[in-house]
């Protein structure tokens, strides 16, 4: 939620459609009720691993660790897909903008209004993996409607945090 946040404060412009609902292009596949079968570019896709304890720790609460991968990729803007390395490196940036400050603070969000649980989530830099690209379908709002090669990209990133629980 952070991060669709920081992402509507940085680019408004950058929405996704789903189940009928615009909204920031910060998408947790696991978390949505219908997802499309093909990923949709020009937005942020986060896949979560599983966490583990961090070693080497004393306190009372148990400092948790979860490997998180960010994809995205896209098309260009224009038929011709001349811009698209330009696009991706503007995904890039944006990717960098939005995980500044690399910190929140922790929420339920299973109640309306959230509740702020009185820690913080931390997490590393993405490092950012080679741009790879692939055939594949241009979505049809995009110009053309045709098809053309998709440049993508992966970051990982960690993310840290303490849990619910007392661990002594």
């Amino acid at each position: 939620m952070a991060l669709r946040e920081r992402l509507a404060s940085l680019n408004p412009q950058r929405t996704v459609t789903l189940n009928g609902v615009t909204r920031p292009a910060v998408i947790v596949a696991e978390n949505e009720l219908v997802i499309p079968v093909e990923p949709l570019p020009d937005a942020f896709y986060i896949e979560w691993a599983a966490s583990r304890t961090v070693d080497g720790q004393d306190g009372s609460r148990a400092l948790m660790v979860m490997d998180c991968v960010i994809s995205h990729h896209t098309f260009g803007t224009v038929q011709s897909g001349v811009d698209r390395g330009r696009t991706l490196a503007a995904l890039d940036m944006e990717l960098a903008g939005i995980c500044q400050p690399a910190r929140t603070s922790k929420q339920d969000f299973t109640q309306t209004p959230s509740t702020d649980l009185g820690t913080n989530i931390f997490w590393t830099a993405p490092q950012l993996g080679a741009v790879t690209g692939s055939d594949g379908p241009r979505n049809e709002t995009l110009p053309g409607k045709g098809q053309s090669i998709r440049l993508e990209r992966r970051a990982l990133l960690k993310v840290f945090f303490f849990t619910e629980v007392n661990t002594l």
